[in-house]
């Protein structure tokens, strides 16, 4: 699948797919995370918005350099991101794959059910 940039920038709502990655949930930096905020694989919510957030910055990931250090490029900046960064763990940092920047992430008092989709799209449930 060819990966592409999104122009979007702003609110943002973060949805929870129907189906688990049960082989993530065991990595280990992912299965502290989710013990230290009271999730386990078994009660994780799927098929609902989890979160909201700002869409700050889209990067394309450039290339791996040595010492663990990978180059993100947009389209206003370049920054690094270094592989012994905690975040290294949850993300998917190919080669052509795009890291999103968020700020405000802010998790939701309870799930809301959801239908989603692939992509960015438009949700017409009620205001966050």
């Amino acid at each position: 699948m060819k990966r592409a940039p999104t122009k979007h920038r702003g609110a943002l709502a973060i949805h929870a797919g129907k189906k688990i990655d049960k082989e993530a949930c065991e990595v280990p930096e992912i299965k502290v995370a989710l013990t230290r905020n009271g999730y386990t694989v078994d009660n994780l919510p799927t098929g609902a918005l989890v979160a909201t957030s700002e869409l700050i910055d889209c990067f394309r990931i450039r290339r791996d350099v040595l010492g663990g250090v990978i180059a993100l490029e947009s389209d206003t900046r370049k920054t690094q991101f270094n592989t012994l960064d905690k975040e290294y763990s949850f993300g998917w940092f190919d080669q052509g794959r795009y890291a999103w920047e968020l700020a405000e992430i802010k998790q939701l008092l309870a799930p809301i059910p959801a239908k989603g989709q692939q992509r960015i799209w438009n949700w017409e449930g009620v205001q966050l």
